[in-house]
Parts: C-alpha cells; sequence; structure tokens
C-alpha cells in the first residue's frame, strides 16, 4: 500500500497536484477541506458543526477530522493507498495518522511539502475566493490561516524530518515541473522502503537452504534465529546457555531470546533492501514481536511464504538430514522429529491466520529440486512486491 501526504499552506497548489498524484499511482485522495465542504452543503451535524470554525479560519477539532477520515478509510478497504490533502495539520494529527494506518497495517511512505512565499499564496487565495465563490477566503481569514499554519504545522513537518519521510518541493514553476519534482521525491522515498520476507513452513522444509539462496538472488539479508541460536551455542555465549535446553528438544526459546539476537542483525544491516527471516515468528505473540521491531524501522512485513511439503516428506528429509554434518540434536530421534511437526502445526495456525487476513499469506510447493523450487519463491516475492504500492 502507498500512503503519501501532500503538505504545505493553503494555495500552494495541493489539490491541483493531488488530482495528478491520484491519477499515477491509482490513489484514494482524502482532503478534509473537501470532505468537510461536502458536509456542510449537505447540511450534516458534522457540516453544522464545522460550519462556524470553518467561516472564522479556524482547524476543525481532531474528534471531527478523525471520524471522516476513519469513515473514508473503511468506505475504501480495497484501496492501493491513500493520498492525503490537508492532514495531518497538527502533530497530534500526525500521532493520529500513525495510529489510523497502523489498523490497515501500513504507514505513510512519505509527507511532501509544497513551498510558495506568503505574497504569492495571498494573491492566489483571493483570486481563488472570487472564481469559486469560497465565502473562507476573505483576506482577513486568509492572513489567519497562513499564521495558523506557520504555527501549527511546523512541527508536523519536523516529525516527518526525524523519520526521514519529508520532502520539500518549490511549488512556485510550471504545473508539470512541479508535477516531476513531486514523483520524483515520492519515487526516492519507495526505494528506501524495506521489502521483508517470512519463509514459513513445516520443519523440514527446506527454509534455510531456499532463504540463503533466495537472499543472495534478491540482495537481501537472511536472519535465522536458528543459525544465530547455534552459533551463539558454539561459543558458549551467555545467550547460547539460555537457549540449550530448548534447541535440544527442538521446541521455541524465549522470545526476549530471539528480540535480542534480530534487533542485533537488523541494526548490523543498515544497507539492507529488506530482510528474509527463517524460523520467526512461529507463534502468534511473535508475529506481533516483528510488528513492532519493524514497526520501529518505519516498515513490515511484505510478504509470508509457506512453503508447502506433505508431512512424511518433512519426516523423510528430517532423518536423511539426521545421517549428515548438518543433523541437529533433534534430528536424531523419530519421536522429536513428530514432535517438532505437531508443535508445527499447533502453535503456527494462528500465524498462518493473522497473515491471511492481511493478505500477505502465499503458499509455495515445496517439492521439485532445489533449483525449481527457488524459481517458485523468487517469482512469487517478485510479483508480491510489484503489489505492494
Amino acid at each position: 500500500m502507498l500512503n503519501i501526504a501532500l503538505f504545505g499552506p493553503p494555495g500552494a497548489g495541493k489539490g491541483t497536484q493531488s488530482k495528478l498524484l491520484m491519477e499515477k499511482y491509482n490513489l484514494v485522495y482524502i482532503s478534509t477541506g473537501d470532505i468537510l465542504r461536502s458536509e456542510i452543503k449537505a447540511g450534516t451535524d458534522i457540516g453544522n458543526k464545522a460550519k462556524t470554525i470553518i467561516e472564522k479560519g479556524g482547524l476543525v477539532d481532531d474528534e471531527m477530522i478523525v471520524t471522516i477520515i476513519e469513515r473514508t478509510i473503511r468506505n475504501n478497504d480495497d484501496a492501493a493507498g491513500f493520498l492525503f490533502d490537508g492532514f495531518p495539520r497538527t502533530l497530534v494529527q500526525a500521532y493520529i495518522l500513525e495510529g489510523l494506518l497502523l489498523k490497515l497495517n501500513t504507514s505513510l511512505n512519505c509527507m511532501v511539502a509544497l513551498d510558495v512565499p506568503n505574497d504569492m499564496l495571498k494573491e492566489r487565495l483571493l483570486k481563488r475566493a472570487d472564481l469559486e465563490d469560497r465565502k473562507d477566503d476573505t483576506e482577513v481569514v486568509i492572513n489567519f490561516r497562513l499564521k495558523e499554519y506557520e504555527n501549527k504545522t511546523a512541527p508536523v513537518a519536523n516529525f516527518y524530518k526525524e523519520k526521514n519521510v519529508f520532502h520539500a518541493i518549490n511549488g512556485i514553476g510550471e504545473l508539470d515541473d512541479i508535477f516531476k519534482h513531486l514523483t520524483n521525491a515520492i519515487e526516492s522515498s519507495l526505494e528506501k522502503v524495506w521489502q521483508n520476507v517470512v519463509l514459513f513452513g513445516p520443519p523440514g522444509a527446506g527454509k534455510g537452504t531456499q532463504g540463503q539462496l533466495l537472499a543472495e538472488k534478491l540482495n537481501m539479508v537472511y536472519i535465522s534465529t536458528g543459525a544465530m541460536l547455534r552459533q551463539e551455542l558454539k561459543h558458549k555465549t551467555e545467550i547460547g546457555m539460555k537457549a540449550a535446553p530448548y534447541m535440544e528438544k527442538g521446541t521455541i526459546v524465549p522470545d526476549e531470546i530471539a528480540i535480542q539476537l534480530i534487533e542485533k542483525k537488523i541494526n548490523e544491516s543498515h544497507d539492507a533492501n529488506g530482510f528474509i527471516f527463517k524460523g520467526f515468528p512461529r507463534t502468534i505473540v511473535q508475529a506481533y514481536i516483528l510488528d513492532g521491531l519493524l514497526r520501529k524501522l518505519n516498515t513490515g512485513v511484505t510478504a509470508v511464504l509457506d512453503i508447502k511439503v506433505p508431512t512424511l516428506e518433512s519426516i523423510k528429509r528430517l532423518s536423511q538430514r539426521s545421517k549428515t554434518d548438518m543433523a541437529r540434536s533433534y534430528d536424531l530421534a523419530t519421536d522429536l522429529i513428530v514432535a517438532r511437526l505437531e508443535e508445527f502445526e499447533t502453535k503456527t495456525l494462528p500465524v498462518v491466520e493473522y497473515y491471511q487476513k492481511q493478505k500477505k499469506y502465499i503458499t509455495v510447493d515445496g517439492m521439485g529440486t532445489e533449483e525449481q523450487i527457488l524459481n517458485r519463491l523468487s517469482e512469487t516475492v517478485e510479483n508480491a512486491f510489484k503489489h505492494v504500492w
């Protein structure tokens, strides 16, 4: 999902540029000003409450704004993304927008601001008042609105600057030139967005082998909690010693251990294009944890690929691995293998349902040669990336 906020003072040209951005990126347009004017014209309760405030040039209260925005979002739950015009206009509204988008398991990709000098803004707004018969665009009200913008919205710009998604664009010039500058900024933001894949599947599905191959092919960073834990155990670190009893049985290690290892790996990978997670999440709680870890980085899970392998094939593969130097302690006994498969079935079903609801869950046939499976996975991932926005 691609979400853009178009920022700038009244008269900066946000409405004109919004139409072009909507067409290019197939976005649903959310203009609080337009929606409120429609409510006023229709004589709704919200419209009547907003009318007096708007005519004085004031900002409508947040509760009213949230109501109309949330209603619009809910009415477009299959949207490819949203273009916000006139929202957020205060720091409080910036936090509100974060919460609203969190409900959709998404976030704001970028904020692009149109910069125009005040004298030109006044000229534009007065001209628009004559052409469109806008009663709220008197000179006194215009001066008040520009002052409100200057005082209340500067912190909004700083909020998104700190998240590295803010772009200032010169709002003076030919429409096509301004639009080109806007799209360049948006494309630049999209290039910085990490794509993150979770490899799912029962023990013996080949997640480790395919995860490493896929990461190499797509220039992503492979994160295997199991591999990291084995390194910790090999070097007899404090984390390794804590994890040892769980690993010997093939059961899930405590979440705080996995969090430490994943955060460390992510922090070491600033130049990554994204991450491929293997072995995490394995429970619904871990799915929430991964969302939290990625949201701190202004990103999230792009796709969950479930490598489908029949149970008997899993047992066969794990038994074969037990005879190699790649054997795990939990591969050496049939009862341990069966216990791991049963644990996978019972504990990971809620994880599957969680990602199915988010429309991120995709099954991939795990049978065939190593190359055939890799080709299926990479094709699926690339298609998923194309449909993120």
